[in-house]
């Protein structure tokens, strides 16, 4: 794993699409209980080399019920975004993760987490990836039909600051579904 975490450390497959240049951000260990795949790296992120070091990060944690201290130990949670470095700017936002990154190092990064229990998808990117046809036809409906996918996956929407018009518009998820990702986390450390 040691060796594989270098090698993604140097990766620069996509550098000439990144308007500040590559820096993979991501922590993974081989004995990782829970694995959240999200997006890809803000600038805040990019620069700290910390991944969720941002409001989002500090939304997400609340939404799991876990302090910074559970959330950075790499044996509880792994954290491989679907790119790995900052896209760039867009009109509306940050650009979509590249493309790259996850075909290139997924498998080979879960290939050595064999302890994950439950994995959180966060965001339409990587719902749409690994859920495939199973996905819903909007983030709406995926993560209101969240049971369905579970045991394996948990799928949750981003938790940006951005997407706080989401968040008041459909009140169910904070009143239902944080509460049964917080239980699952629970469960899968044995609280």
């Amino acid at each position: 794993m040691k060796n594989l975490l270098k090698e993604i450390a140097g990766c620069d497959i996509c550098k000439d699409h990144l308007a500040l240049g590559p820096r993979p951000v991501l922590s993974a260990h081989k004995n990782s209980k829970v694995l959240i795949i999200g997006q890809a790296p803000g600038t805040r992120v990019h620069k700290s080399g910390i991944p969720w070091d941002d409001q989002s990060g500090k939304r997400l944690r609340l939404w799991l019920g876990v302090d910074d201290v559970a959330f950075y130990d790499p044996e509880k949670f792994g954290i491989v975004p679907m790119g790995f470095c900052y896209p760039g700017k867009g009109k509306s936002g940050d650009l979509p993760p590249r493309k790259e990154c996850a075909p290139q190092w997924h498998d080979q990064l879960f290939e050595k987490m064999k302890g994950v229990k439950l994995i959180l998808l966060i965001g339409q990117y990587a719902q749409k990836y690994y859920l495939k046809d199973m996905a819903k036809k909007n983030l709406t409906e995926t993560v209101w039909n969240y049971a369905e996918y579970l045991p394996e996956y948990f799928v949750l929407p981003h938790p940006s600051p951005r997407n706080g018009i989401w968040l008041k518009k459909h009140d169910w998820f904070e009143k239902e579904v944080v509460p049964a990702l917080q239980d699952r986390i629970q469960e899968v450390f044995g609280k």
